[in-house]
């Protein structure tokens, strides 16, 4: 993988769409949209088909100020603009099927409240390298995987599966429903992560820094589980974490 530097960009604007009705022609075509830039204050029958529409394919949509629309450097946007995805979402249940139907014993990442570009771009990296199957994030509430969380993963987030999801809760039924098991970490947990058997399928699902894995989530995982410190402190960076915890899983596979 590449080396990289960590810089902010202003998205190239041969990523973006520009104006409402662009923005509509593209959801219609079912284009990869990364997210949608909606200026705060307006309104309309063609807004409303934007949020229809993007709910329908899963695009967050950002209400913003028109200083951050403008920020784009673009002219006439009509308070609208649409980023382009550099990342190729994939279907869930077509990718556990895929790993299945190869033989693999399927092992998935899930991301609940992870909002910093950073640490996704640093997780990607650890799951590329510890055999993770696929990320899996909601479609709203996750930071985005645009060009800076690329640069940070060192590339991992395009080698790697990214299902984007409507519902953490409904991907959880849905791993459920195929025989996969769902961990939580969790620095309050009574078991700690030996005790976990990763060998079987699993999906670990890594909370925010703020909140934590969310007590809807939780109470629907299988199980949940801490990694011991010696140290008197809080809690572990949530990418530091997330490589620990896969380099556990990994080692149980191995």
């Amino acid at each position: 993988m590449k080396n990289f530097r960590h810089q902010h960009q202003r998205p190239k604007k041969n990523t973006l769409i520009i104006g409402r009705e662009a923005v509509i022609s593209a959801l219609k075509e079912r284009k990869q949209l990364e997210r949608i830039y909606l200026q705060s204050t307006i309104h309309g029958p063609l807004i409303d088909e934007i949020r229809e529409l993007a709910a329908n394919e899963l695009v967050p949509i950002n209400k913003v100020p028109v200083e951050k629309l403008n920020s784009f450097n673009v002219s006439n946007h009509e308070g609208c603009i649409a980023q382009i995805s550099k990342i190729q979402y994939q279907d869930l249940q077509q990718i556990i099927s895929f790993v299945v139907e190869n033989g693999e014993t399927p092992l998935f990442l899930m991301l609940d409240g992870i909002t910093d570009i950073r640490n996704i771009g640093a997780i990607a990296r650890s799951a590329f390298c510890f055999g993770v199957n696929a990320i899996i994030i909601p479609d709203k509430g996750v930071g985005s995987l645009n060009e800076d969380a690329i640069l940070t993963s060192a590339g991992a987030l395009e080698q790697i599966a990214i299902c984007r999801v409507s519902s953490l809760m409904k991907a959880i039924d849905d791993l459920h429903l195929n025989g996969i098991k769902v961990y939580a970490s969790e620095m309050t947990a009574k078991k700690s992560i030996e005790t976990i058997n990763f060998s079987d399928p699993a999906a670990i699902i890594m909370g925010g820094e703020e909140h934590g894995v969310y007590p809807a989530v939780m109470k629907i995982c299988d199980d949940s589980f801490r990694i011991p410190m010696t140290g008197d402190f809080d809690s572990l960076n949530v990418s530091v974490a997330t490589g620990i915890i896969l380099y556990e899983a990994n080692r149980q596979r191995s």
